[in-house]
């Protein structure tokens, strides 16, 4: 397993985003910080509530991702790879992916519930009117 932390800001607050690669799963969960942390900040942070963080979204790893990983690398390609990824803002496309489907999943979760409560309303409202019309059929 291969986990993997980005700090970036993102508008007002800065962000952490977590990649968790297993053997076949890729998985993302996104953390607030707040204002800019620190590194002992974010170490302390790491070590106290990884535990507590939920990894939600989980996309098929690509195999030979996997094996690069595992593979023995030219420490000067190693030392290029680390000052492109430090240098990097923003998060892998991989992360993008993850957090985009489970926006949309959350959202499809939203406008059901929505569609449910607003039928559910237009039918108590179309109930009081037949109520009505009743009363005034009864005359008094």
């Amino acid at each position: 397993m291969n986990i993997k932390l980005t700090v970036f800001f993102d508008a007002p607050f800065w962000v952490g985003v977590f990649e968790r690669i297993d053997e076949d799963n890729f998985a993302v969960s996104r953390v607030v910080f707040g204002q800019e942390p620190k590194d002992c900040e974010i170490y302390s942070y790491v070590l106290e509530n990884y535990s507590k963080v939920s990894f939600r979204s989980f996309l098929k790893n690509d195999a030979d991702n996997g094996r690069a990983i595992e593979r023995k690398i030219n420490p000067k390609r190693l030392q290029r790879i680390i000052k492109r990824e430090t240098s990097n803002e923003g998060v892998g496309t991989k992360s993008q992916q993850a957090m985009k489907l489970e926006y949309e999943t959350l959202k499809q979760e939203h406008k059901k519930l929505s569609k449910e409560r607003r039928e559910e309303l237009e039918k108590l409202k179309f109930e009081k009117r037949q109520d009505k019309k009743k009363e005034k059929k009864k005359g008094h």
